[in-house]
């Protein structure tokens, strides 16, 4: 799942995609490097970041699936009417930080669209998630969230089979809780959907390489990050560097597979 950030204060320095055509330009050359789906955002959701208008945030990404029709995408959003729109538009899936809790309305807006989902596990929101995150047992907790949120999703109407869970990483949690969630990667993909993992660029993988400052990691440390998860049964990659990660995944892959 490549990323396309079409904001002006993503965290990894890609705000050029603000452009609709660079937006787009970009898309086409995650999918050209071999991205199953691309995942176009007009909200950022970095921590410490506010919120965006409805209006705003629809002016940011209509342009860009307007420009993409025909072509697997993925719409990451909190809002409803957002999803109905991406989705009229043609995305296939709506991935929501939120796990369905910020909108009432998002659950029937997916359901009635037979589209696919993607709920992940956040604490708090992404202005304060990063203000001191406490867990007793960060798997188990993440765990028994995401299985609760699948149960909601199935009983507003979802399709079990076209739900994928999403851990997390760098949302309410520190370093060592990143590090937990996938060394215990298994437990998640016990839940029986596909697992996404979004390690990209975190800054958490640079301060692992001893930059405590470092506001994002390396494309070199995403893909190790990424093998570690492949290895542990994760399924979906959402990542900024297509190219890397599929040629690495493909390799480990056929390693695998050969075994």
């Amino acid at each position: 799942m490549g990323i396309v950030n079409a904001t002006p204060d993503s965290f990894s320095g890609d705000g050029l995609h603000l452009r609709p055509e660079a937006a787009i330009a970009a898309a086409r050359r995650m999918f050209e490097d071999g991205a199953a789906i691309v995942d176009v955002g007009g909200e950022s959701t970095r921590p410490g970041a506010d919120g965006v208008p409805l209006d705003e945030e629809l002016r940011r990404i209509e342009p860009v699936l307007e420009g993409l029709q025909g072509e697997a995408i993925s719409i990451d959003t909190t809002k409803a009417e957002v999803a109905r729109r991406a989705l009229a538009l043609g995305a296939v899936l709506v991935n929501d930080v939120t796990g369905m809790r910020g909108d009432p309305e998002l659950a029937g807006v997916v359901a009635d669209a037979g589209a696919y989902v993607c709920l992940m596990h956040m604490r708090g929101e992404p202005r304060t998630m990063q203000e001191d995150p406490r867990y007793d047992d960060v798997v188990s907790e993440v765990k028994a969230f995401l299985e609760e949120r699948i149960a909601f999703a199935v009983g507003a109407g979802i399709a079990e089979e076209r739900i994928c869970v999403d851990p997390g990483i760098g949302f309410g949690k520190t370093l060592e809780h990143n590090l937990q969630l996938v060394r215990r990667l298994p437990e998640l993909v016990a839940l029986g959907r596909p697992v996404l993992v979004g390690y990209s660029r975190k800054s958490s993988l640079g301060k692992i390489l001893g930059d405590q400052s470092a506001r994002r990691g390396t494309a070199a440390a995403s893909v190790g990050a990424a093998l570690a998860a492949f290895e542990r049964g994760a399924a979906m990659f959402r990542v900024h560097d297509v190219r890397e990660h599929v040629e690495a995944l493909t390799v480990a892959a056929a390693i695998g597979s050969a075994a």
